[in-house]
Parts: C-alpha cells; structure tokens; sequence
C-alpha cells in the first residue's frame, strides 16, 4: 500500500508538472556535478523517463567537474546570472552558501510534501530554509558499523552482542588482548569519526541561530570516551590520517584492526579498496549511547540536487529530479546502481531491493536488516554558513588534538570552541 501511495503521488505531481510542454521536440537541460558516480543513476531514470510517452523527451547534457572548481563557477553563474545549468548538485556543506539572501534556487515542495511521511525528512531539512525545500539528498549517509568478524572471532566476541558503546570498548579490550589488535581507528585528520558519534550523542558544532556549541557537554563527554580508547590502545590514530588514504586503505585490508565506524555509502570503500576482506565484514547500526542519550543513528555527508530558479525549463528540470530522487524506482536505483542507503523509507524491506549484487557478495545479505530499525531517529544537524567553518576547525584542530595532544577532552572541545566564536564575532 505504501508502495503505491508513493508510486500514485509521484506520478500525479510529475503529470501537473509537465503537461504545458509539447512532445515533438527533446527539451535540453544542462545538469553539473562533481560526482561522476552520480550520473549513472541519471543516467538510467533518464532512459526511464524517456520511456514513457507520457512525459516531454529530454536531453540532459550531464556534466562532470571539480569539486572546488563546479562550486566555484556555479556561484559566479548564480551571481550574474549568465552561465548556470539547469539542474545543479552542491555539496551539503557547500549548501548553507546558496541559501542566504535572494534564493536562486527553485522550490520543490510540489513533490516533497506530499510524500513527507514516506521520507527521512532529517535529510531534506538540510537544504530548507523558512519551510521551503530547494535540494535532494541521495542517500540518508546514515553512519555505522563495520565490524570485522574473522578478527572478533578470534577474539571471542559475536558483533551482535555489542548493544552499547561501553559494550564497543569492553569488546576491544578482549580483542587486543587476544589477537593484539586495536578494535577501531579514529582519524586525526577528518571529520568522518568525530561528528557522527557526536551527533549520534545529541551534540553539535552549532544551532541554526549561529550559537557555538562545540563545547556542551555531550561533545565534551564523547570525545572522553573516544581518548579513553586510544588511551588504553584499543583505539589508534588512522594510519594515513583518515579513512579515505591509500595507506589505511592497505592496512586495514590486511586486517589490520576489527571495525570502522562510517556513513553507509563507505560500503563501496571497502569493494573498491578493501577486496580481501570480502566476507568478512558485516555492516550493523552503531551502538547506542549506555546514558540514555542520543539517537540511533546520524547522517553525514550528501548532496543535494536542486534546480536553478531562473531556468527556461525549472518545471520540467524538478519534475525530472523529483523523478530520480524521490519515486520508488528511483530509490531502488539509488541502491542498486550507487550503493546508498535511500531516503525513502518505503523500499526498505522491499523485494526489489534484495536482488543479487556485488555489495550483498562482499557483506552477505544482512545488509537492511537492521538499518531499517534506525530510519525513525536520525538526527537533524545545523548546516548553517558557519558548519565549513567548524568543519575545518574539527579536521585541523580538533582531531588532530584528540589523538595526539595530552590535552583534556573538555580543553580540546572549549579550545575548539573558542576558535570558532572567534570567527562569528
């Protein structure tokens, strides 16, 4: 039933959205990214939409840039008003930048709130501002666990009995003294192993009124915990730095320690990067928080997929991205094709999304059976125009200082804090 109630919606919005526009002639629409990834979903919704002699053919130019450099011209474009596409991506930290002052970018609450209930809308609030919808995200990047079996075997230790994350740590304290490896990393040069413990705790770098709170409580008393562990040696610095270098990449492929805590779209890091670890790695929701606190989850990264407000053709651009983004098949594609936990709750338990592929061949078919309990309480996060500027602060600073300062979890955060009030005030 849900399924259809999606399928009809969707369906009806797309038929008001595009029934002024002929259908001898291809409408041409112009779509940048910054993610070549992405364009393989385009790519197929494209060849769907096209499919179907109820829709206006279109011929979309994608095209592919560097991420500094597609952000950099789509602002320019936007401020003179020369140049722009039709269809856009921004990155979701990038995003806060294009929503200040006169939006130029166009609306999509035709299609978003009709469906809302359907939807993780923690995902859609990050591109909103005064109740209007201006992007997509493909994926909720909702973060968990790897765990690396053959290594907890050996140990002793089955992955599902680990509930919270004093459990986590009791776990990796039995690990390294059987097999004399760390249970888990913790980069010292990137955001990716700080933030969504925090968020996932009920923390954050900011309100959306700009007031810094990187020094509450709950961040002081997560980063406690993470310096506990590296303390006692069942956490270590990443090699490399972070997740994303060559150099951890090798190590951990050698099994180098027994999980990574990450957003769902690092399935692909580990078949691209990882190949040796093949069957042994099983993907699970994080534990939770023992003090009651927190979510069960937290998003990081995304994208989100707008329409430029000045288009010649914005109707028709929005009902082609809603198409891509927002139906069923879109989001099953957005498994399938990118391996992306999708944004619209309806798919998960669904056939469709069960279907063979090299994702299920590296982690088993396990995969949603769990994720689908955490889509309830995935947290907001505030993505104001200051969230780069913290970023930035927690990569260079902040990380760093966790994993090889002796200073204290509480002078870290206030330190960190400081530094961030400075550049608001």
């Amino acid at each position: 039933m849900k399924k259809m109630l999606v399928v009809l919606l969707a369906a009806l919005m797309l038929v008001l959205s595009v029934t002024a526009y002929a259908d001898d002639e291809p409408i041409h629409l112009t779509l940048w990214t910054f993610q070549e990834l992405h364009l393989s979903l385009y790519r197929e919704m494209l060849d769907k939409w096209n499919a179907d002699p109820a829709n206006p053919k279109l011929d979309i130019d994608m095209q592919v840039m560097d991420y500094e450099d597609m952000h950099n011209k789509l602002t320019i474009a936007l401020q003179t008003g020369e140049g722009a596409p039709d269809i856009t991506e921004i990155e979701i930290s990038m995003y806060a930048n294009y929503l200040k002052g006169d939006i130029q970018l166009a609306a999509l609450n035709e299609y978003v709130e009709p469906i809302e209930d359907h939807l993780v809308m923690s995902r859609l609030n990050n591109y909103a501002r005064d109740g209007k919808y201006y992007g997509i995200d493909h994926h909720i990047g909702a973060t968990v666990m790897f765990y690396n079996t053959e290594i907890l075997e050996e140990a002793g230790i089955n992955y599902k009995d680990i509930k919270t994350w004093d459990d986590f740590h009791e776990a990796g304290k039995t690990v390294l003294e059987k097999t004399g490896k760390p249970m888990t990393t913790w980069e010292s040069s990137d955001c990716w192993s700080i933030y969504p413990i925090v968020s996932q705790h009920g923390g954050d770098w900011l309100t959306w009124d700009n007031e810094v709170v990187m020094d509450s409580d709950v961040v002081i008393d997560t980063l406690a915990f993470m310096k506990s562990m590296l303390e006692d040696g069942t956490a270590i610095p990443a090699p490399g730095g972070f997740h994303h270098a060559e150099e951890y990449w090798g190590w951990m492929n050698a099994g180098g320690c027994a999980t990574v805590s990450m957003p769902f779209w690092y399935l692909n890091r580990f078949t691209d990067y990882m190949p040796d670890l093949a069957g042994k790695m099983k993907v699970v929701p994080l534990p939770t928080w023992a003090d009651g606190k927190g979510h069960k989850s937290s998003q990081m990264g995304g994208t989100g997929v707008s329409v430029v407000a000045t288009s010649p053709n914005a109707d028709v651009a929005k009902a082609f991205i809603a198409f891509a983004t927002l139906t069923f098949d879109g989001n099953v594609n957005t498994w399938k094709l990118l391996g992306f936990d999708p944004i619209l709750m309806d798919v998960y338990g669904a056939p469709e999304m069960m279907e063979p592929n090299k994702f299920f061949d590296y982690y088993g078919d396990e995969i949603f059976d769990e994720m689908a309990t955490v889509l309830d309480d995935i947290p907001d996060t505030a993505i104001t125009d200051m969230y780069p500027t913290a970023t930035d602060i927690v990569k260079s600073q902040m990380a760093y200082d966790l994993c090889y300062s002796d200073k204290s979890a509480e002078e870290i955060a206030k330190e960190c804090a400081d530094q961030l009030r400075s550049m608001i005030d």
